[in-house]
């Protein structure tokens, strides 16, 4: 009778177990329906690799916005932000050096030898995403550009940007040079926040002169600038690694419409249109309450 007790428990987890291939074919099932279920939150699947909408404090669509890309010029947003912490002078004189002068475009034409006023420099920065006006400032900031890169990313961890990692101030494709759409979110509003350059990022042109007299010219590289009555901002990009890039905000009343693209297709139609379905969420949500 002992014997026969001892079998039946041995058998016992085999009996009720159920079939090998029902509970494969259950796993499987299980594993199809995780898989084809869409992102709740990628309502404009080709809108870019990458991209983030938020309105207000919330994010209400995106797609990878966790997944590190280059993020092209959309640096120089940082940049600005570490030259601003770091004993600003807007009038302090800049000398360009000849690695300025000559670094990779875009650039606003300096030469080698002039003599700029930091503030100017800062609306090359932000309006034309000039790289010769960005390493200027990051020689006159850092003493050298390697200096002013490790106070980059010192920001870049202090503002809880987790994700991302720089290697230059100007957004130059480089091996771990990267941010996230979700970072960059971060990175857009500490950036709004500073008067300095969310007044420099609104303008369409801007101009200056040289100390020696030299005057300069140039416009706002957003396109949908002016074009868009709520759009205010921030900071364009492109890069061959990066694509086409873009940081925008749209402010109506009291809503902001934030928007990060990385590597989008069709840029500035698609900022369009989703800042636009960004505003309406925005209204919409105001008259529910």
């Amino acid at each position: 009778m002992r014997n026969r007790w001892w079998v039946l428990l041995c058998l016992l987890p085999v009996l009720c177990a159920p079939p090998v291939a029902d509970a494969a074919r259950k796993k499987s099932k299980a594993a199809k329906v995780v898989q084809a279920a869409p992102d709740p939150m990628d309502r404009y699947p080709k809108a870019a690799a990458a991209y983030a909408v938020a309105v207000d404090d919330q994010i209400v669509w995106g797609k990878a916005m966790d997944t590190p890309r280059p993020p092209a010029s959309l640096t120089k947003l940082l940049s600005a932000l570490v030259a601003l912490d770091h004993h600003w002078n807007a009038d302090a004189e800049v000398v360009v050096s000849d690695r300025a002068a000559n670094t990779e475009p875009s650039r606003i034409g300096l030469r080698t030898g002039d003599r700029a006023r930091a503030g100017d420099l800062l609306t090359a920065m932000i309006v034309r995403s000039g790289n010769d006006a960005c390493i200027a400032m990051a020689e006159h900031v850092g003493g050298t550009t390697e200096n002013f890169v490790r106070m980059m990313n010192d920001k870049a961890q202090k503002l809880g940007m987790s994700q991302s990692s720089f290697r230059n101030p100007c957004g130059y494709d480089a091996p771990g040079h990267v941010s996230t759409p979700r970072d960059l979110l971060v990175l857009a509003r500490a950036a709004a926040a500073r008067p300095e350059i969310a007044e420099r990022a609104s303008v369409q042109h801007a101009e200056f002169r040289t100390l020696g007299g030299r005057r300069i010219v140039f416009r706002n590289t957003n396109a949908i600038l002016g074009k868009e009555p709520d759009v205010s901002g921030l900071k364009t990009g492109f890069t061959n690694k990066a694509g086409k890039c873009l940081i925008a905000l749209a402010e109506r009343g009291a809503h902001k419409v934030w928007l990060v693209l990385l590597h989008s297709p069709n840029r500035w139609p698609m900022a369009s249109k989703l800042l636009d379905q960004g505003m309406a969420v925005a209204e919409k949500r105001a008259t529910a309450r």
